[in-house]
């Protein structure tokens, strides 16, 4: 899963994007409104959290403008402005939460879950699929009773293809949950992640289908 920030005091910016990325997410960071839009355009998020208080365009703008693009990306609003009517204004024009800094990082990882759960057509971070229990959250994985050992990467690759359980995900899109834009990718860590996984989940688990890739296909 992959987040953008978009806050202009880089102390807070870097603090939130550990967080984030000690969760478990790909993170970017942008300092202006103009920054997070051409972000957006060029990538697809799963959330964006963005402060109001930015340089020339503010944080009310950038939300504006993704909308207008029909881009229907949760956005979590992050400010020290507690004002009533700031708050009516953001979610009125678009935003799906609003947060008040000073804040708990632990509540808005908590809030950010929710509104990807709720895009997703989830209402909870445990998945059972047939005698696999995943624990999107915790990442754990049990089948039956028995937990199952998962490196980090199997478990990314795992959690990306059961977030979009019913669709084929494709080679690079699950290599973009486990390379980040600097890193070199290793052109066969997605095979071997996945014979892993059919090696300890069960063989049946993961269907192939070439030219469009990977999928965990819906039980009901």
């Amino acid at each position: 899963m992959r987040l953008l920030v978009i806050e202009d005091d880089r102390m807070l910016g870097d603090l939130m994007v550990r967080a984030m990325a000690n969760a478990g997410y790909q993170v970017d960071l942008a300092i202006s409104a103009e920054e997070g839009l051409e972000a957006a355009a060029a990538q697809s998020y799963d959330a964006v959290v963005v402060d109001l208080g930015l340089p020339a365009a503010d944080g009310m703008e950038f939300i504006r403008r993704i909308r207008q693009r029909k881009d229907a990306t949760p956005v979590l609003i992050v400010t020290a402005q507690d004002a009533l009517e700031r708050k009516v204004e953001g979610l009125t024009i678009g935003a799906d939460d609003y947060v008040v800094k000073p804040f708990d990082l632990g509540e808005l990882l908590a809030r950010l879950r929710v509104h990807i759960r709720r895009r997703e057509g989830r209402n909870t971070d445990m998945v059972e699929i047939g005698e696999l229990s995943v624990d999107l959250t915790a990442r754990r994985v049990l089948r039956g009773e028995a937990p199952v050992q998962l490196t980090l990467k199997e478990f990314k690759v795992l959690s990306e293809l059961v977030r979009r359980r019913g669709r084929f995900v494709s080679k690079s899109d699950l290599e973009a949950e486990l390379y980040d834009d600097a890193s070199t990718v290793e052109s066969n860590t997605v095979e071997v992640a996945i014979y892993a996984l059919r090696r300890k989940l069960g063989s049946n688990v993961i269907l192939t289908a070439r030219g469009l890739g990977y999928m965990i296909p819906r039980m009901n």
